[in-house]
């Protein structure tokens, strides 16, 4: 580090304009691709919601695609007077030539009577496309709304549902990252009382942003990337983007303040906390590459994005810094700051009387501490346990979307099973066939929950046949979920008789057999994640209870957070005031998602502190004053980087997508326990309990893992006072690190 920190100091010009051409090349290069291609396609070979799929786009090519739905109401009168149903018709008849629209299902007619409600008010037409609504030119999404739109006046209210129309919904987060960046910059404003401080690393962190946004943008034309990976990689770019940033710029202005001169003070901080910041990106990359594993595409797309926002924010910390540094110069102190040094000369850095204070404390009181801490996040961990996965429908939208309101519209017209009807898709080689699908719809009309059932006509010696299954509940609850269990499992198997092979699909199936495959494979997610995390942190530390007790605390708090999630969004206590619509599943995106980045920022939260620790324990071979001093000086930093990460979390809750909504809450509220509660009770006391053996490394394996610095070049115990240990209230003076403000 050292090396890269001289060269990127004395060519500070060639780095930062170096950063510029790239960005101005990613920039050309997405312009030539023609833009991002997001896609939200879910691959599930092997399922029952494929295989039904696949059947209906072999039978009709111009129909299988994703459909969309117009609710018609009428405020006064019915949809059928003959006025309102000739302008209908005359606007279905526009949609259907509207480029990309394969069948269009109108409400008059014989085929359509069950698409008017009993009333006569509410009615629906059914717009299929001819391609999945990822490769849909929005265009002529926007068309179709266009045309049914010119409808609406007093007398009838025309909204539109499915998830075609919500590709024109997707909310902007440019708010959250503005509100995000403001928290940031007033709490490193207060942390260093300068403003050029404070700039440094969100100049760090846009400039990471930016790259990396551009990056996923060209990511997209080699690979599926679903269109919430750049939101889930802005607010993690954002987070450890700045607190990358601030702890190198912190660890260099101690040294300034120690009369260093500013390349001196550059090499200083790179060997140091610049090394910590290239481990911890380390392990929250390898976390999220983790994703690729489960083999889902839409995971992986999110998983390599996040990769990337990293990676960007650690290259930028390393190299535009030093440069930055070079350019800047003793600036970076306030004016204050400055005018001391020049009167007073270098002075030795003090911990904040207030974190000794507490560490003295802890150090004291290590088990009734820990039995406290341990129950607090136990008590939150419980909800955990009875998270149902699954995905939420339209009526979690907000309320003044249009696929909120056409849901509200169906679901009051015709019963909420409307809003995610089951197809059945059968594959009849024989007319014995297609009469055993015949009386397998009239066995379907009598279970429970279901609310109606429509055989689609046939041409006569069509290979495949189609049953529109409408439940009695909504695409979201639990009764739904049960019931295509119970037609796969128990009705269907009765009726499958010579030749008759049936399939159980639709958006709501599709989403069923997601959850249940991802949840197959979460326990070996887990597993592998936290072994990688255990590796390096046994690299890092030469030990074996450190690695552990990390995995430990880690799972604890990931599993705080995800029971916060579940009271909140499932349970539903308080997630119709952040917007999110009522109690719902758990989305089945959340679970590996939020568990790669919680335990990859865990691990950076771990490294700052213990390697912070191990540098003193290398120091003085004292492991209770090691353990003292590290989290006397690392305490307020790590505070100050979790109010920054909390914030800019918190600010993405509001964005209006209610998975984006679960995850900033579960983040939110895992980092505030993981920065209070675990890096300032739990891991120092477990690190006072177990004493030296915090440090064992069994012989065997330490011939045979390799050695990595995290702190930098060690000094070995002088005879001198830094090697003497102070007395016990007294943390004393601190080698800083870069992680004391």
């Amino acid at each position: 580090m050292s090396g890269i920190a001289r060269w990127c100091f004395r060519h500070r010009f060639i780095v930062i304009g170096g950063w510029l051409l790239l960005l101005a090349v990613l920039v050309g290069g997405v312009r030539a691709a023609g833009g991002a291609a997001f896609s939200e396609e879910y691959s599930l070979p092997g399922t029952e919601s494929t295989r039904a799929a696949e059947l209906m786009a072999a039978q009709s090519e111009r129909a299988s695609g994703d459909t969309g739905t117009i609710v018609l109401h009428a405020t006064g009168g019915q949809v059928t007077d003959p006025a309102v149903r000739a302008d209908v018709q005359a606007m279905l008849a526009e949609v259907a030539e509207v480029p990309q629209v394969g069948a269009v299902a109108g409400p008059f007619g014989p085929e359509g009577a069950a698409q008017v409600s009993d009333d006569g008010e509410t009615a629906y037409a059914t717009v299929t496309f001819t391609e999945p609504r990822q490769s849909l030119d929005t265009g002529n999404i926007r068309r179709v709304v266009d045309l049914g739109s010119e409808l609406r006046g007093d007398g009838l209210r025309v909204e539109f549902g499915g998830a075609v129309i919500g590709e024109l919904e997707s909310p902007s987060t440019s708010s959250s990252e503005l509100i995000g960046l403001l928290a940031a910059a007033i709490v490193m404003l207060y942390a260093f009382g300068s403003l050029v401080a404070m700039a440094v690393p969100i100049i760090a962190a846009i400039l990471a942003l930016g790259g990396a946004i551009l990056s996923i943008d060209l990511l997209t034309q080699v690979m599926s990337v679903p269109g919430t990976a750049p939101i889930i990689a802005a607010f993690i770019g954002l987070g450890v983007g700045i607190d990358y940033a601030l702890f190198i710029v912190a660890r260099y202005r101690n040294g300034l303040r120690a009369g260093l001169s500013p390349q001196e003070a550059t090499v200083a901080a790179m060997n140091t906390s610049g090394r910590a910041v290239v481990f911890a990106g380390g392990t929250v990359a390898v976390a999220m590459l983790g994703l690729l594993m489960l083999g889902f595409s839409i995971l992986s797309g999110i998983g390599l994005s996040a990769a990337i926002m990293v990676a960007f924010a650690v290259a930028v910390a390393v190299t535009l810094l030093p440069a930055l540094f070079a350019v800047l110069g003793t600036r970076v102190l306030s004016r204050r700051q400055r005018a001391r040094l020049k009167r007073a000369g270098p002075t030795e850095t003090q911990v904040s009387h207030g974190w000794a204070r507490w560490a003295g404390f802890v150090q004291k009181r290590p088990v009734p501490l820990t039995i406290m801490a341990t129950a607090l996040m136990v008590a939150l961990v419980i909800p955990f346990f009875s998270m149902r996965l699954g995905s939420s429908d339209a009526g979690n939208n907000p309320a003044d979307t249009t696929t909120r309101q056409a849901y509200d519209l169906l679901a009051d017209g015709f019963g909420p099973g409307h809003n995610g009807p089951l197809l059945l898709v059968a594959e009849v080689p024989s007319p014995q066939a297609a009469t055993a699908f015949t009386r397998l719809g009239q066995e379907i009309g009598t279970v429970p929950g279901v609310a109606s059932v429509q055989i689609t006509p046939a041409a006569p010696g069509a290979p495949a046949q189609t049953m529109r299954v409408i439940p009695a509940t909504s695409p979201q609850s639990e009764q739904t979920s049960d019931l295509i269990d119970t037609l796969r499992d128990r009705v269907i198997p009765e009726h499958e008789e010579d030749g008759l092979t049936v399939h159980v699909g639709g958006q709501t199936a599709v989403h069923k057999d997601f959850a249940s495959v991802l949840s197959g494979k979460m326990p070996l997610f887990v597993t592998i994640v936290v072994a990688l995390g255990c590796l390096l942190l046994m690299f890092a530390f030469r030990s074996v209870v450190i690695p552990l007790t990390a995995a430990v605390m880690n799972l604890l708090s990931a599993g705080a957070g995800f029971g916060v999630v579940v009271a909140v969004f499932q349970w539903g206590w308080g997630s119709s005031a952040l917007g999110a619509g009522p109690a719902g599943p758990v989305e089945s995106f959340l679970p590996p998602m939020m568990l790669a980045v919680l335990f990859g920022l865990s691990m950076d939260y771990e490294v700052f502190l213990v390697s912070r620790i191990h540098e003193e324990w290398l120091h003085t071979g004292d492991n209770n004053l090691a353990v003292r001093r590290g989290q006397a000086a690392t305490g307020q930093i790590i505070t100050a980087v979790a109010i920054i990460m909390i914030c800019v979390f918190v600010a993405f809750v509001f964005v209006g997508m209610r998975i984006i909504a679960e995850f900033g809450l579960g983040l939110a509220v895992a980092i505030l326990l993981d920065a209070l509660v675990v890096r300032t009770i739990l891991v120092p006391a477990a690190m006072q309990l177990f004493g030296k053996w915090n440090w064992y490394l069994p012989k065997s394996i330490d011939r045979i893992l390799p050695h990595v610095s995290v702190e930098g070049p060690a000094e070995a115990p002088a005879g001198g006072a830094r090697a003497a240990s102070p007395p016990a209230d007294d943390p004393g003076p601190v080698l800083t690190d870069g992680r004391g403000a």
